[in-house]
């Protein structure tokens, strides 16, 4: 792993890698690579396409809203980590925790989260969670539910659908971050009505374009203004078969 792209690029963001901190990346890097010959991770397998549209597209989360010191963050369907790891190994003082239905997926997560930590500082190794569930029952389980400060989201599904996945996770006055390519008016449109009926607040758009590229990101930022009713989330099926 190029250590430099990564410094630089992160740079940029307005955020610090240091020695430890890249150590902690390689290592993520070289499991990634490993787990990824037997296991569907990635179909990114150049370590500076890792860097750039992996790790520095997770940081950007750190653009789109202020994450301080005791926050308690959800990454929903964080697959390989993402951007939940880059997240958790850069801000250390707020604690993660990765939300996915696949063990296999969380198996991995596992051993990343044992490597990264024993390369840490004392007392200040990533605080990260790990929570097998799908993301409409994690919202049903009172310890989730209304729970997190911020709640993020990566590649997951379209608005409309993500929304009702994410919404009831998010506490009163808290955020949820969808991670989107460019052009994502239409998409949020139609999303409009469910992100009020789930308490969600008008949504704001940070678009940016990936450190040393021309790759265009859309962060869509939602307050939660109102508590989600109920009835929400419903069973994934019907999330899907009818949307909000």
């Amino acid at each position: 792993m190029d250590t430099q792209l990564l410094v630089n690029g992160a740079h940029k963001l307005g955020v610090n890698i240091n020695d430890t901190m890249a150590a902690q990346f390689s290592a993520y890097t070289e499991l990634l690579l490993k787990w990824n010959e037997t296991m569907n991770l990635t179909t990114i397998t150049d370590p500076d396409d890792i860097v750039i549209k992996h790790y520095l597209d997770s940081l950007t989360c750190l653009k789109a809203v202020k994450f301080r010191k005791g926050d308690i963050v959800a990454d929903v369907g964080t697959g390989a980590g993402f951007p939940g790891v880059p997240l958790a190994i850069v801000r250390p003082d707020v604690k993660v925790v990765l939300i996915d239905a696949t063990r296999k997926r969380l198996s991995f997560l596992e051993e990343v989260i044992n490597t990264i930590s024993n390369l840490a500082e004392e007392g200040n190794a990533p605080n990260i969670e790990i929570l097998q569930a799908r993301a409409e029952d994690a919202g049903r389980m009172p310890e989730h539910r209304e729970h997190y400060n911020i709640v993020v989201a990566r590649a997951v599904a379209e608005m409309r659908i993500l929304v009702e996945y994410c919404l009831p996770l998010v506490k009163l006055g808290g955020v949820f971050v969808a991670m989107k390519g460019p052009q994502v008016e239409g998409e949020l449109a139609l999303a409009r009505p469910g992100i009020g009926t789930l308490g969600g607040g008008r949504p704001e758009i940070v678009e940016l374009t990936l450190p040393g590229t021309d790759i265009q990101r859309s962060l869509i930022v939602i307050k939660k203004i109102k508590p989600t009713p109920e009835q929400f989330p419903r069973h994934g099926s019907k999330i899907a078969q009818k949307p909000l």
